[in-house]
């Protein structure tokens, strides 16, 4: 997922960098109307940010030029939405890439569409139609975590095979191979990532209700009756 610094062809990484520059904008306005809209939300907004940064700094060797992680941006993206998370994604793998030397700043705008959009909007309509099935929160939260990890490195798997053909059978052969050697570590990661998710959801039902309740991830507990019937 973190693709390495100078890793692409330079017209790879510009054109990436401006598919993503739209979104992280409209990422950044969302942000800012969330804190001025309800800034009672914003202790749970940065807990989202830095749930994204722990749980993607975790490395694992993979595909050579990139690396395999969790990414968290699934529970961001339930908690505030896709576009929310365009900016802190991308914020963190800025930091990721200043700080840890994860990614890097000529592969910034790669890295942003696979983590900090495709990624989140998956997980995100994949939590919408497990509620519109008839699942509950935390059913929902941990397919919107699994599916945003997987999106993020399909997203990632295309993007290294664009790249870098195979000889022989092109674009569609290079693909095959990147997402094979991806699917070692990283379906067994994101189903972790998503029982993970269900746990980080059960605390914040019990120490966070009135922010999830004030979201519209739960719905608000009837208060009892005063008095009894006259």
């Amino acid at each position: 997922m973190h693709i390495a610094e100078g890793f692409l062809p330079p017209l790879h990484a510009v054109g990436w960098t401006v598919a993503a520059a739209p979104f992280v904008v409209h990422g950044a306005r969302a942000v800012v109307k969330e804190v001025r809209e309800h800034p009672e939300n914003t202790l749970l907004l940065g807990a989202a940010g830095a749930f994204t940064f722990v749980l993607s700094a975790i490395k694992l060797p993979s595909v050579t030029g990139s690396s395999s992680h969790p990414t968290g941006t699934g529970a961001g993206a339930v908690l505030f939405r896709p576009p929310v998370m365009a900016l802190l994604g991308t914020v963190v793998l800025l930091f990721q890439a200043l700080l840890l030397a994860h990614g890097g700043l000529t592969t910034l705008g790669a890295n942003a569409v696979a983590f900090a959009v495709v990624g989140p909007w998956a997980g995100y309509a994949a939590f919408r139609l497990t509620h519109g099935v008839g699942g509950g929160l935390l059913p929902g939260v941990f397919v919107a975590l699994v599916v945003a990890d997987l999106a993020t490195y399909l997203t990632t798997s295309v993007q290294l095979a664009l790249a870098f053909p195979d000889a022989g059978s092109g674009t569609a052969g290079a693909l095959a191979k990147f997402l094979g050697v991806f699917a070692v570590t990283q379906i067994p990661l994101a189903i972790g990532e998503g029982l993970l998710g269900v746990l980080l959801f059960r605390v914040l039902t019990v120490n966070a209700r009135p922010e999830l309740e004030r979201l519209g991830l739960l719905r608000p507990v009837a208060a009892p009756a005063e008095g009894g019937a006259r």
